[in-house]
């Protein structure tokens, strides 16, 4: 059965879209793993802070089905079907990894650009999956954080 990680971000409504997604989430694809969540700034344009985290499953579901899901999930918290990349959003939520697949299919991109670009994405990620390694690096998430450029690093561990 593929294990899948989810990248989860929120800067409207942070803790209740935060919480209601990990409900919804479960409901969908069961027992989950979570990271701590990490409050970050905006990154490509002004907004709120962040919150941002990492939860990990098992679904013998096809990816395409799983990215489905989880784009409704967005929509019933209120994203808009035509939001922008860099902007303010209620939630956000990426699929980051599945198994060991390679994707570039338009909207769907597995392993996501964004593990190794982003601190929000990558530390989290390393803390849950320190082992694990990256599908096309082999490089393990916890040596990519290690060597991560942490300069300017604005993000820190919350409880909520």
């Amino acid at each position: 059965m593929p294990i899948g990680y989810i990248s989860i971000g929120s800067n409207i409504e942070r803790e209740k879209n935060v919480r209601s997604s990990l409900i919804a989430l479960e409901a969908q694809l069961g027992k989950l793993l979570v990271s701590n969540i990490y409050e970050s700034e905006a990154v490509g344009f002004k907004g709120n802070v962040f919150y941002n985290l990492i939860v990990e499953f098992e679904s013998n579901l096809d990816v395409k089905t799983v990215a489905k899901q989880l784009r409704e999930i967005e929509l019933a918290h209120g994203r808009k079907q035509n939001s922008q990349k860099f902007s303010a959003r209620t939630l956000d939520l990426d699929l980051i990894l599945y198994g060991n697949l390679i994707i570039h299919d338009g909207r769907l991109q597995i392993p996501r650009d964004e593990i190794e670009r982003y601190a929000f994405v990558l530390e989290p990620l390393a803390e849950i999956a320190p082992n694990l390694q990256h599908p096309i690096s082999k490089k393990t998430y916890a040596d990519l954080w290690i060597k991560f450029d942490k300069t300017n690093l604005k993000q820190h561990v919350i409880n909520i």
